[in-house]
């Protein structure tokens, strides 16, 4: 949410706590050491040394991730792994499940991915290190989008932290975005001191005046949809060794995937509103993700065109689901307040800015050159 490092909201996992978990787990073996924390902030999780190899155990709280929203992820990684997707082994207790819970929590257990986690030091959604790393991005995202296709299962049920594709797809959005709220109490209840039906409409009428005709045309299709850097592992040759973090995975499409790719990489957001809000973006970072992308999958001007138009508000059914997370997880209402000011409007703003507007008439110019 900021430059500035942050306490972890989640407490770290004890190794007494990883020994009860992975004793469900009989082809693990005997924990050796935890050696690393992750510093993310929507859960906690550690890799693990055993005596089988290194595993990363991760804990949600149950009322972000229950068994069943878990359950949900990890059937679409089975169906990328059948389909021959580079992802961490999702590992299965000895009656064949794939969560644990325990008390408060749900734990699920990943092998360890191949490759180099280049970007573990870097906080979430800062830009990709070269335009080598944007173009070779974009061809496994491209790559990942194949692999989805015939992965019919129904969008996610109503949780946190989901980045859903209900709001933006219909011909009255505001209408969605009512329902939308309607069905999170804790959202409603945050927003009800607000006019964010206003707010919202002022974002529709500026960026999404016949949005819905064009994602009409869209194949629905299961999307990663937190696509940066620090999701993926990296070769020595600087290709994408292997994919992770299926959290916000949903049924959408791939131009919406594409979109949040883009909104996630090549836009320095944690430098908005320190200065110099004209040099944040990099449009060049954002042609080489999509050079990469169409590489695999060709894009025509009526895909570019929709990557365009869905930029600024592509972000707006996970930034509302934040708010929800932050106002109803986390009794957290300054951190709801930023997501909805700073993340939800303030991004949506800054595509409306000079900069804004500028980076999206050369993407939509540059098309797919690298």
């Amino acid at each position: 949410m900021g430059i500035a490092m942050e306490a972890p909201t989640w407490p770290a996992i004890t190794p007494d706590e990883a020994a009860a978990v992975l004793a469900r787990f009989p082809t693990v073996g005997r924990i050796e050491g935890l050696r690393w924390h992750s510093p993310r902030p929507f859960s906690a999780a550690t890799l693990i040394d055993t005596t089988h190899g290194a595993v990363v155990l991760k804990r949600h709280d149950r009322r972000v991730r229950d068994v069943a929203g878990l359950v949900e992820e990890h059937r679409f990684i089975a169906h990328l792994t059948e389909a021959g997707t580079p992802v961490p082994a999702v590992l299965r207790t000895a009656d064949g499940a794939s969560v644990v819970a325990l008390g408060d929590w749900t734990y699920e257990l990943h092998g360890q991915g191949a490759g180099h986690d280049l970007y573990r030091d870097r906080p979430s959604w800062t830009p990709f290190r070269s335009r080598d790393h944007a173009y070779a991005a974009g061809v496994a995202l491209a790559r990942l989008h194949q692999a989805s296709v015939g992965y019919d299962a129904p969008a996610r049920g109503v949780q946190p932290l989901v980045a859903s594709f209900g709001i933006l797809p219909v011909a009255d959005p505001l209408a969605a975005a009512e329902a939308y709220v309607a069905a999170r109490p804790a959202l409603g209840a945050f927003l009800a001191g607000r006019a964010w039906r206003r707010e919202l409409a002022a974002l529709f009428a500026a960026s999404g005046v016949g949005l819905a005709t064009i994602l009409a045309d869209q194949p629905p299709l299961w999307t990663h949809n937190d696509w940066h850097p620090s999701n993926l592992l990296w070769s020595d040759d600087g290709t994408v060794e292997t994919v992770f973090d299926f959290g916000l995975a949903d049924r959408s499409c791939a131009v919406h995937d594409l979109a949040i790719a883009i909104e996630r990489t090549a836009i320095a957001w944690l430098r908005l509103g320190q200065g110099a809000d004209d040099a944040i973006a990099d449009p060049p970072a954002a042609r080489s993700l999509i050079a990469g992308y169409a590489s695999v999958l060709p894009l025509g001007p009526g895909a570019i065109d929709a990557v365009v138009r869905l930029l600024p508000l592509v972000h707006l059914e996970f930034a509302m689901s934040e708010v929800a997370y932050f106002a109803g997880i986390l009794g957290d209402t300054a951190s709801a307040s930023l997501a909805w000011d700073g993340y939800l409007l303030g991004h949506a703003d800054w595509f409306r800015s000079a900069p804004g507007r500028d980076f999206l008439a050369r993407l939509g110019a540059g098309g797919g050159a690298r």
